[in-house]
């Protein structure tokens, strides 16, 4: 029987993003970005006059964020203390939502703050890329670990056997996310999280 696999987010659940994200935006756009909106699309507006940027624009900045500040990004506290004991008894592979063309870096960017394990980059729903892990990988049991319920909801469609956990590890953020509908549970804490993957991965199949 193969081995277990985590299939886990990178932003905001490994590495923090949004509040690096946002003091990049004030120091070079004059940009504010707001933490308590979990909306990258809607969460921007200009420090000059408090108008909003546009949705395109937006999503701009975020690819050029990923183009050259990855650097400022910083391990989630307890996360990779979290990776090294799954490991232990798991595959885990990173499933993250950058464009092809940031593949690289990400890896890179993990590999500099000791996380190395398979990273792999999508666009759009989760799901579907999760059942193909799954299809390919045929683990034992599976569980999949993001901060946005959009993904949740993919995934419960798609790939319905695997077990799901929302994880929002933004202080600021987190308070103001609701648990995903599509989620089996909600912890925000690694130290927590890891103790819940490593019992799903004992009960093997999703209840």
């Amino acid at each position: 029987m193969n081995r277990p696999l985590l299939i886990t987010d990178c932003d905001e659940v490994l590495l923090h993003m949004a509040a690096h994200f946002g003091m990049w935006l004030e120091e070079a756009h004059g940009i504010q970005f707001a933490l308590d909106r979990h909306d990258t699309a809607n969460a921007m507006t200009r420090r000059a006059d408090g108008s909003p940027v546009p949705a395109d624009a937006a999503w701009a900045l975020l690819d050029s964020f990923f183009t050259t500040e990855m650097h400022r990004q910083t391990p989630v506290p307890g996360a990779l203390d979290a990776l090294a004991r799954i490991a232990d008894h798991a595959d885990i592979v990173i499933l993250t939502n950058v464009g092809a063309d940031h593949h690289a870096r990400r890896v890179a960017q993990l590999e500099s703050v000791g996380i190395r394990h398979r990273v792999l980059c999508n666009r759009g729903g989760k799901g579907v890329p999760v059942a193909r892990l799954i299809e390919e990988m045929r683990p034992s049991s599976a569980v999949f670990i993001d901060d946005l319920a959009v993904h949740h909801q993919s995934a419960a469609k798609h790939a319905p056997d695997v077990w799901r956990l929302h994880l929002v590890a933004e202080p600021i953020m987190a308070p103001h996310i609701p648990p995903a509908p599509d989620a089996h549970a909600r912890i925000d804490d690694w130290a927590t999280a890891q103790d819940w993957v490593l019992d799903r991965f004992a009960m093997r199949a999703v209840a």
